[in-house]
C-alpha cells in the first residue's frame, strides 16, 4: 500500500484535487483504496492562497521510484512549475508512505520527512487510517498533539 498526499492553491484548486484523485486510480497495476475529505489549509513557509488538500491510498505493484515518477508526470500534466521553492501550485503529488519500506535517495525520502509535522498530511492521513504505523517513528495519531495548533478545515 501507498499513501499519497494532494495539495493545489492556483486556479480550481478543489477541482484539481478531485480530477487528480480520479486519475490516481487509472495508474498501471494500480488501485485507489480510499480517499480522505478535502482540507483546506493556509500555506505552510510561503505565501498564497489556502491549499485545498488529501490523501490517498493506493494499492499498487509499481515500485517506489516508478509511482514516484509517475505522480511528477501527472503533477506536469495539470501545470506544476517550480519557479521557487514552495511556489504556489496547480498540483502537488507527495509520496508519503510505500509499504513499511524506509527509503532514502537522492530522489526520493519515504516516510515524507516533513509528514508528522504538517496536519494537512496527518489528519487526512488518520482518516483513512487511523491506527498506521510511521516506519522508523511511531503511530501516526501519537503526532496529532504536535500539529493540533494548526489551522485546518474540512471542506464540504
Amino acid at each position: 500500500m501507498a499513501f499519497v498526499g494532494l495539495g493545489a492553491n492556483l486556479g480550481d484548486a478543489q477541482g484539481t484535487v478531485l480530477q487528480a484523485i480520479a486519475r490516481l486510480g487509472q495508474f498501471d497495476q494500480t488501485t485507489l483504496v480510499a480517499q480522505s475529505s478535502l482540507f483546506l489549509t493556509a500555506p505552510v513557509d510561503a505565501a498564497g492562497d489556502d491549499y485545498v488538500n488529501a490523501v490517498v491510498q493506493l494499492r499498487t505493484f509499481l515500485s517506489a521510484d516508478v509511482l514516484l515518477h509517475a505522480l511528477q508526470a501527472l503533477e506536469l500534466a495539470f501545470g506544476r512549475e517550480r519557479p521557487y521553492r514552495n511556489a504556489p501550485r496547480t498540483l502537488d503529488l507527495d509520496l508519503l508512505l510505500y509499504g513499511s519500506e524506509q527509503i532514502a535517495s537522492a530522489q526520493l525520502t519515504v516516510p515524507h520527512p516533513r509528514m508528522t509535522e504538517r496536519a494537512f498530511v496527518l489528519l487526512p492521513l488518520l482518516q483513512i487510517d487511523p491506527f498506521i504505523l510511521i516506519p522508523g517513528k511511531a503511530a501516526a495519531h501519537q503526532f496529532a498533539p504536535l500539529v493540533a495548533q494548526q489551522v485546518i478545515r474540512k471542506l464540504v
